[in-house]
């Protein structure tokens, strides 16, 4: 089996982390975003995996390089320009169309699902594609997303395209497994231009009615996401790490600070180094860093031998004080 991970964005808004790194070549606990990816990818089957790159190619090379599975064949699409999702999924159409099914992944996210139970359910359905989806929550109310009818049948991609019919909807968490005959309807990618995947490919198909493209909403039993798409979100996967199969094994400290969730304050990467006095909350130190003396911060990253600060997550902020003055543990 194939799959194609998506790794080619500029990372606008991850912004300024994203001028250091790739955002798939950010470490999460210690593992870069793209490990994880391609980890579960391996455990569920996958044999060879194609990467796009354009922004910083090479740290996502040295990435993959550190932490891909040994019995996963790696190989690479270079973008001299973005091609944007669709595009980026034709140049590879002939390695993806000769999987059955293949699997398409954002490369801005934490992933975990059980994908072979997903793959079955394609295969069964019948469909062309299926977008794995996440019931709507508060988390995640700024993303778009996909009505489905009620036989799991997409009929509207957020405010794009609506063809009515829909009785439940939820947003699109960026994986997508395609049965071959789709790719010969994939628009063939011409010099200097790009497109994408959902709003250019699929929705005019659906239009007329020439694809059976279906939606799987999972509920947090099935399926953990966690994009990693803004400073923010980044500093959450890393401070108040989801449920995965594939923990990383950086180390995490709590020097006496405060405890969000289950998880500590502070992320020391391999072979970081704080200095005398100096006190970080909530912040994630990249692997080798020295953290100068006396050295204080809150919320942000330390990498590349400067502090960023990340603007204020929702999930990341202080809890509202009780009755009793205490704050809430759980939030």
């Amino acid at each position: 089996m194939r799959a194609m991970i998506l790794a080619a964005g500029l990372g606008t808004r991850m912004q300024p982390l994203s001028l250091l790194r790739a955002k798939p070549a950010l470490p999460v606990l210690g593992r870069p975003v793209i490990a994880w990816l391609l980890e579960l990818l391996a455990h569920h089957g996958v044999k060879e995996t194609a990467i796009n790159l354009h922004h910083l190619p090479r740290s996502i090379e040295d990435a993959v390089a550190r932490s891909a599975p040994k019995d996963l064949a790696i190989r690479y699409s270079r973008e001299a320009h973005p091609l944007g999702t669709g595009g980026g999924i034709a140049r590879q159409r002939d390695f993806l169309a000769q999987s059955d099914p293949a699997l398409v992944l954002a490369g801005d996210m934490l992933l975990d699902c059980d994908l072979t139970a997903l793959i079955a359910e394609h295969r069964a359905s019948g469909a062309d594609c299926t977008l794995v989806l996440q019931a709507r929550s508060p988390a995640n109310r700024h993303f778009g997303t996909l009505g489905l009818n009620s036989r799991g049948r997409v009929r509207r991609i957020a405010d794009r395209f609506d063809l009515g019919g829909e009785v439940e909807s939820g947003v699109f968490v960026g994986l997508r497994i395609f049965s071959p005959r789709l790719f010969e309807q994939l628009p063939d990618l011409a010099p200097g231009s790009a497109f994408e995947d959902l709003s250019d490919w699929m929705a005019p198909l659906l239009s007329a009615g020439k694809t059976d493209i279906r939606g799987r909403l999972l509920g947090p039993d099935k399926l953990m996401w966690q994009p990693v798409g803004t400073p923010g979100e980044y500093l959450a996967a890393n401070l108040m790490p989801p449920r995965v199969s594939f923990l990383g094994d950086a180390r995490r400290v709590a020097p006496g600070t405060q405890i969000l969730g289950e998880s500590a304050d502070l992320v020391l990467g391999a072979g970081a180094r704080l200095g005398a006095g100096a006190k970080l909350r909530r912040c994630v130190v990249w692997e080798k860093e020295e953290v100068p003396e006396n050295f204080q911060a809150d919320r942000g990253v330390f990498g590349d031998g400067n502090f960023y600060a990340c603007p204020e997550n929702p999930t990341l902020a202080d809890p509202p004080a009780t009755n009793s003055g205490r704050k809430n543990s759980h939030e």
